[in-house]
This record gives C-alpha cells, sequence and structure tokens, in this order.
C-alpha cells in the first residue's frame, strides 16, 4: 500500500518557492537542508495521481493543481504577491 507520494520540483529559487507555498498557501517547514525544503502540512490526505492529454477545453495540462478552501483570499494574496494564476 503507498503510504506516501512527494513531488519534487526542480527550482533554482527556494526562497520563490517558498514565498508562494508557505507566504501565500500557508505551509509549514517540514524538512529543510539548504538545497532542499519539504513543505506540508498533517492533513490526512487521499493519494492522487491524475494523467492527462489537454487541460480541459483543449487547453495545456497543468503541471500542478492546488484546492484551497478559501480561493478568493489565495488568489487576491498570489495577485499582490506578483505571481501569474493561469
Amino acid at each position: 500500500m503507498v503510504k506516501r507520494i512527494v513531488v519534487n520540483i526542480k527550482t533554482n529559487t527556494i526562497s520563490k518557492a517558498s514565498r508562494f507555498y508557505q507566504d501565500i498557501l500557508g505551509l509549514e517547514v517540514l524538512m529543510d537542508h539548504g538545497w532542499i525544503k519539504t513543505l506540508g502540512n498533517e492533513e490526512e490526505a487521499k493519494v492522487q495521481i491524475s494523467f492527462a492529454e489537454q487541460g480541459g477545453n483543449d487547453t495545456e495540462v497543468p503541471d500542478l493543481s492546488i484546492e484551497v478552501d478559501n480561493v478568493d483570499e489565495v488568489y487576491e494574496k498570489m495577485k499582490k504577491a506578483g505571481f501569474e494564476v493561469t
């Protein structure tokens, strides 16, 4: 049985990733070795992997989907921080 799947995203700017996932989405630092930082929370979640040929209405397949319970608030935080939401 699968207990955990972790997504690793290559970046040259961990600080920007921290700004987005920590400051905007509120995730906590679970591990930080300087060259790799893991953010997350202690919530229980189902394991899900999606495979797609297109993103809906013939759009590009998104690299990542994020579900939040306060979409309007998070959207405003992202706009204020200068992140592009597609």
